[in-house]
């Protein structure tokens, strides 16, 4: 008889990606069970790009009567029977909203006293390690199985030779936020003339928050044949398609950078104030684009402040380099 569970990861399309391998281990481990996963509304369309998932629950825990939307989710959860809950976040809150759902066997991340009296196990969390292993940390306990890397149900499509696509967006809420994670729109277009120097088929992709920096892009850059598909990927899924026919992928620390890495696809993403080694996973196909800033407070987003700094030296790149690193 298959397991009833529940999954909780709160976060951003990006985080949830990452939260794919725990969910391949748990359905490797338990093939017949049935995986219902809790995140935000912004996220939900990781349910098109994996088939592990069988059910989502939505929680707006970021809008202004976020305890109603977490009290209408317990009541939820409540009422599907889940025999075994695995919840991310190191909110000591976290081990509380778990227990009121009153599922049976309960795992969460070990975040003082009382997680380890709420939680059926308390589980150490190590944020000095790649966030996908973080993540699958929760369910050393449920199994031995170990997957590294997000695998999503995307099927690659033939290649464009010689391609090199080009994302240059982050999410909008990190913009609001102030977290300023991607270099600026002349300096995309800088590089995109760069590598069309190389001979390199320019394929350019954005998603709706990145318009005007696409426009930007066209204008600024003097490349005559960049391929424009901004506006023809319609979701996320044709993204990972088009993503997944690239021979190359240049773009910021955000969602198709997970997606890319799930494809295995040759990626080059730019990290400034961030950190690649906890973001990425250390594979060859993957090469982290870091500025010579020699700033010793980087990585300093998430680490030591909520907001970039205002110089931003560590998106400061020599583009010519960059280019030659991407084309070798």
């Amino acid at each position: 008889m298959g397991k009833n569970i529940l999954a909780i990861n709160f976060g951003g399309l990006g985080d949830e990606i990452l939260f794919l391998p725990t969910l391949i281990s748990l359905k490797k481990e338990y093939p017949d069970s049935k995986i219902t996963l809790a995140l935000e509304s912004r996220s939900r369309a990781i349910k098109d790009l994996s088939d592990l998932i069988d059910k989502i629950i939505t929680v707006d825990i970021k809008k202004k009567n976020k305890y109603l939307e977490l009290l209408k989710f317990i009541k939820t959860a409540r009422k599907q029977n889940f025999d075994t809950v695995i919840s991310s976040g190191a909110h000591p809150m976290i081990a509380i909203i778990v227990w009121m759902t009153g599922i049976p066997v309960r795992y969460g991340y070990d975040t003082g006293k009382l997680s380890r009296i709420l939680f059926t196990k308390a589980i150490p969390l190590n944020k000095n390690q790649y966030a996908g292993l973080m993540y699958h940390d929760l369910i050393s306990e449920l199994t031995d199985t170990q997957t590294y890397v997000p695998q999503i149900s995307i099927s690659p499509e033939e290649k464009i030779p010689n391609s090199v696509l080009i994302h240059p967006g982050v999410s909008l809420m990190s913009k609001r936020k102030g977290c300023i994670k991607s270099i600026t729109s002349r300096e995309w277009a800088e590089l995109t003339d760069r590598l069309s120097a190389y001979g390199k088929h320019i394929i350019l992709a954005g998603g709706p928050d990145d318009e005007e920096c696409i426009k930007d892009i066209l204008n600024y850059s003097k490349c005559e044949n960049i391929d424009n598909y901004y506006g023809k990927t319609k979701n996320i899924v044709d993204l990972a398609k088009l993503i997944s026919k690239a021979d190359k992928f240049v773009c910021s620390d955000s969602a198709p950078l997970h997606i890319a890495v799930a494809l295995g696809v040759r990626t080059y993403p730019f990290f400034g104030s961030t950190d690649d080694k906890k973001l990425v996973p250390k594979l060859p196909y993957i090469t982290p684009l870091k500025a010579h800033d020699n700033c010793p407070l980087k990585p300093c987003l998430w680490e030591r402040r909520q907001t970039s700094c205002n110089e931003l030296k560590c998106l400061k790149y020599d583009l010519a380099e960059v280019a030659r690193i991407i084309c070798e």
